[in-house]
């Protein structure tokens, strides 16, 4: 048996590849919109501007962020190999924007009443990574 074999039969972790610039600049302070504007296909400039956007008490311009940032983060995944399930583990550091997106995006559509989407993105993302849903609510 190889180690890391996955045992349950379902389908490997999805780990998206690395990619520093957008991470690196968002840390050092850079403007998310900036950072998004630059490198419109990192997720997690995009979540970080629907975060900002939510506490700010912008829900709308929350939910549209997020929603960015989770089609972008399926953009990637779905290069990566995977196939519309399967764990997107938290604890690889690529994948937490992402994760980040679809929180936000369960959070801004339970704050302005689409209850359905709420539930679907909640669970996409307990599924994903039981980890994130724990970490991020």
């Amino acid at each position: 048996m190889a180690i890391h074999e996955n045992l349950l039969g379902g389908p490997p972790p999805t780990h998206l590849p690395d990619d520093p610039e957008p991470r690196e600049l968002l840390a050092s302070g850079a403007a998310p919109a900036e950072v998004a504007a630059k490198y419109p296909a990192s997720s997690l400039a995009w979540a970080q501007l629907a975060d900002e956007a939510f506490e700010a008490g912008r829900v709308v311009e929350s939910y549209a962020y997020a929603r960015t940032g989770y089609h972008r983060g399926l953009d990637a995944l779905r290069r990566s190999g995977w196939k519309g399930h399967g764990p997107v583990p938290f604890e690889h550091e690529p994948n937490r924007g992402f994760l980040r997106a679809l929180h936000a995006l369960a959070r801004a559509a339970q704050s302005i009443g689409e209850q359905e989407e709420y539930e679907r993105c909640s669970t996409f993302l307990r599924e994903s990574s039981p980890t994130a849903a724990d970490t991020l609510s």
